[in-house]
């Protein structure tokens, strides 16, 4: 309990943060005064004028808390791949999700500039993200042998990705009028958000974070394999098949509308880790809350270490993630 509650302040004083730092410098006090002052049942004069009311509530708000949901379904993803794969370097990027995903967000793209202007991006990311972790998840299975070893799944993952990034690259030079708005959105960006865009992904990411949440202790027990797990009475198919689901939903849903942002699924779990112990039943909420503290705190970052411009936040995650992934590899032993 401490742990969660360390985890529950640690984000809120980078969501604090976030909230203060930018262009427009706003008040703390102002800002304090503007949240009370939205609680129910509660008026509190603020200091903020009209038009700093106005970038706390539509500009700084939104990007803040998407950032901060897309950090925690990302993160809680990724731990939900390593624990039902048995895998420590198994994330939604490196599994093919993230690409399968990307995938879809550029076809929806494409349709909306080709006269479909009501195509939503989340369901087709979705699909996409169903494909590229089956596709992965089938290719890891060795010949003769039903057991994924952690070296094949990363592989197939590798490769999968590989795939349908060049899918999503052709797609893209045979149809340079949507070019950049999709080089934009694979690069990663929380700038453009809004409330619409929250409302819009909140619903799967919530639903991915019950379920994980739910299930937390079923990957502490496949933890010990398919077989001890079915002797305890679980079904190891069913729950990774929900399991997988699950994560799937919500990182399809956060890179919908986040684009390609990779490595929040390594870092943040392994660092619990680190942390707080293997016991998923504590992994998985402190991922929830360490990873939106990360994103919250990589998008602070990308908007304001090349200030006035804007960094995007993918390259601020490859950046951390990349040495992160390296220390795993060579740390993490014999993977099988």
């Amino acid at each position: 309990m401490g742990r969660l509650v360390l985890g529950v302040a640690l984000g809120m004083m980078v969501l604090g943060i976030a909230l203060l730092v930018g262009p427009a410098g706003l008040d703390a006090g102002g800002v304090v005064t503007a949240l009370l002052d939205r609680l129910p049942f509660l008026e509190v004069e603020t200091s903020l004028s009209h038009r700093e009311l106005t970038i706390l509530w539509e500009i700084r708000m939104p990007r803040t808390v998407m950032g901060a949901v897309v950090g925690a379904t990302l993160a809680a993803a990724g731990a939900a791949y390593q624990g039902v794969f048995r895998n420590p370097l198994a994330d939604p990027y490196l599994l093919g999700v993230a690409a399968g995903a990307g995938l879809g967000a550029t076809l929806a793209i494409l349709l909306r500039s080709r006269g479909f202007p009501s195509i939503p991006l989340a369901p087709l990311a979705f699909l996409g993200a169903v494909v590229g972790v089956a596709l992965s998840y089938g290719l890891s299975r060795t010949r003769g042998r039903s057991q994924r070893s952690a070296t094949t799944l990363v592989l197939a993952g590798v490769a999968v990705a590989s795939f349908l990034t060049a899918v999503q690259t052709f797609l893209q030079l045979t149809n340079v009028g949507t070019l950049r708005e999709v080089y934009s959105w694979i690069l990663g960006r929380l700038v453009t958000v809004g409330w619409g865009d929250l409302y819009a992904v909140l619903p799967y990411m919530v639903a991915s974070w019950l379920v994980l949440v739910v299930f937390r202790r079923s990957l502490d027990v496949m933890a010990v394999g398919d077989d001890e797990a079915a002797a305890l009475g679980l079904s190891p198919r069913v729950v990774r098949l929900v399991v997988v689901a699950a994560a799937t939903l919500g990182a399809a849903a956060a890179v919908s509308v986040s684009g390609l942002i990779a490595f929040v699924g390594i870092i943040v779990p392994h660092t619990v880790r680190l942390l707080a112990g293997w016991s998923y039943r504590v992994i998985i909420p402190l991922s929830l809350l360490m990873g939106g503290a990360f994103l919250t705190a990589a998008d602070l970052v990308a908007r304001t270490v090349v200030s006035p411009a804007e960094l995007p936040i993918g390259v601020v995650t490859a950046f951390l993630g990349g040495p992160f992934f390296l220390m795993v590899l060579r740390t993490s032993g014999d993977l099988e």
